[in-house]
């Protein structure tokens, strides 16, 4: 494959989900034609990522866009952390559209009610149980003509994010998937969503307001925002300056990524929305932000040991709070809420150790459990369809009545709490080993109580799983009648469930490319020469690299 071949593979998981959005928009009548502008436009971004993955194992690829050479233009990265986290991300976003197509399909969501004859009767059956109930069936409909466009630009807000090699547009992908995550929040318009989607425009834009003015002191410091010029540059300016763009950088990132004691929001807000954009939410935008913290904490930055050891206190804190909360909650969606909380603690705990080991397990537990939790919240969507709720006090006696139902929700379960020999074992071991390897009395505090944070995890699912599937319904409750689920809806649920458990049959190739990829994050040599392949523009962007006219000096 010659260089313009893999060039051009990399704009693509940008570009087609913005042009596939406004043909969506256009064709805002025709639902079916919205459906299948999707679908391609989604196997075309995850055709795209996996030749990204191939050809990103020899070393980054860059592309400069619009004609203008970097550091001057925008220039797209894909190297093998990107082009990992892009793939992972287009195989779980084309499967929650195919989950949110049929959920569609059954209930008729393309009206602001269900029409079906049997969600009119699940609906009156709830309302009899109780009053609020009707307002809890709406939680999952889906305004299709506003649903599909917003979904491929959030999508593509994702891809840009993972791709952007300079700053700015990172900032810039940030927003748009930030944008599109607002719409998908608030779809349905119940009150419930509005009150919890201000909470959560108010926390994304406080966090674009700290990432965005971290952006400028980087530029007034620098004169450039490029990461592969950054990566030249920020070593050599005041080491006070800059430790104060890491702290403003890990600030507006720890808030998007739901780092304690900035993750309040989280579990007030994604358990409103509709199952499949509670799934994304879940499994897929908190890693964004763990992305990115990721991104310039190895690539822009010196190892420092005094944010190594408060980042290190931060993800103990984030484990321990996140799963105290989840082992509290008597709501399905609540408790995986905390859980996601919880188990950013572990990516936060691979970075701070900041080696090439615990690199490497980081990525490995962040594709781990993009597919997990993502997998976990189309179960529960598929619970709450079976049931009419989520409520653990109000759910029971699902093995028998759903036994197929029941194995989807302990498999990834069971991933999710590191029980051997799945892939959320094989994650943390690797984090563990990190961990004892440093030796350090805070590394020593994260091992046990990363341990402990497994115990309580599986504690809670085991509770969860025991209350909803296990035991009998309670005797007050009425059980609707069983209807089958919708394949379209069950077999993407099982394909996520498949796709954990094959990390754990194919976790050495994983673990190999995750390896590789931390060694090309920590290097930042081989992103520096995809970036700038004669050598990159030097200098500290202060008044000695100016020339008399106004124009930096360049090579």
């Amino acid at each position: 494959m010659n260089l313009w071949t893999v060039q051009t593979l990399v704009p693509l998981p940008v570009l087609v989900p913005l042009f596939a959005a406004g043909l969506a928009l256009a064709l805002h009548r025709y639902q079916r034609a919205q459906r299948i502008i999707s679908v391609v436009a989604l196997s075309v971004v995850a055709a795209a990522s996996a030749g990204l993955v191939v050809v990103a194992q020899d070393g980054p690829v860059a592309i400069d866009l619009g004609g203008w050479a970097a550091p001057v233009g925008v220039n797209l990265v894909a190297d093998p952390l990107a082009s990992l986290m892009l793939l992972v991300s287009s195989i779980m976003l084309l499967c929650v559209l195919l989950y949110s197509m049929a959920q569609g399909i059954a209930d008729g969501n393309d009206r602001a009610a269900p029409a079906t004859k049997d969600a009119e009767e699940l609906r009156k059956a709830l309302e009899a149980q109780d009053p609020d109930a009707d307002e809890g069936r709406q939680r999952d409909v889906l305004p299709v003509a506003i649903f599909h466009p917003t979904y491929l630009i959030l999508a593509a807000g994702v891809a840009d994010a993972f791709l952007a090699g300079d700053l700015f547009n990172l900032f810039v992908g940030f927003e748009i998937l930030l944008a599109a995550s607002y719409v998908l929040l608030t779809l349905g318009g119940t009150s419930e969503r509005i009150r919890a989607g201000s909470v959560y425009v108010v926390v994304a834009l406080l966090s674009s307001i700290v990432f965005l003015l971290a952006v400028g002191l980087v530029y007034a410091a620098t004169g450039t925002v490029n990461m592969a010029q950054l990566a030249e540059r920020l070593p050599d300016i005041d080491p006070g300056v800059r430790l104060g763009i890491q702290a403003l950088l890990l600030l507006g990132f720890g808030i998007k990524a739901a780092i304690f004691p900035l993750s309040a929001w989280l579990p007030d807000s994604y358990p409103t929305a509709p199952a499949p954009v509670t799934a994304v939410f879940a499994g897929l935008l908190t890693k964004v932000g763990v992305y990115a913290i990721l991104r310039t904490q190895t690539l822009l930055f010196p190892p420092n040991e005094t944010l190594e050891a408060v980042l290190l206190v931060l993800a103990l804190a984030t484990m321990l709070v996140g799963i105290l909360g989840a082992v509290a909650q008597d709501d399905v969606k609540r408790l995986l809420s905390f859980t996601l909380v919880s188990h950013i603690g572990y990516m936060i705990f691979g970075v701070a150790l900041a080696t090439q080991a615990s690199t490497a397990a980081a990525i490995f537990y962040v594709v781990h459990h993009i597919t997990v939790q993502t997998a976990l919240f189309l179960v529960v969507g598929l619970v709450e369809r079976r049931s009419g709720t989520t409520s653990l006090d109000r759910l029971g006696g699902l093995a028998t009545l759903a036994p197929g139902l029941a194995i989807l929700f302990f498999v990834p379960a069971m991933n999710l709490a590191g029980i051997p020999p799945l892939s959320g074992f094989l994650g943390k071991v690797g984090l563990l080993e990190a961990g004892v390897l440093n030796g350090s009395v805070l590394a020593w505090a994260l091992v046990v109580g990363s341990v402990v944070t497994s115990l309580l995890t599986l504690y809670a699912v085991v509770r969860a799983w025991n209350k909803a599937f296990w035991q009998p319904a309670p005797e007050d409750v009425r059980v609707p009648e069983p209807s089958p689920l919708p394949w379209g809806m069950v077999g993407p649920t099982a394909a996520l469930v498949a796709l954990s458990v094959s990390l754990t049959v194919a976790a050495g190739p994983l673990y190999d490319y995750a390896a590789r990829a931390a060694d090309t994050a920590m290097d930042g040599h081989s992103y520096v020469d995809a970036v700038f392949p004669d050598g990159a523009p030097r200098g500290t962007g202060t008044s000695d690299d100016v020339t008399d006219d106004g124009e930096e000096d360049r090579p």
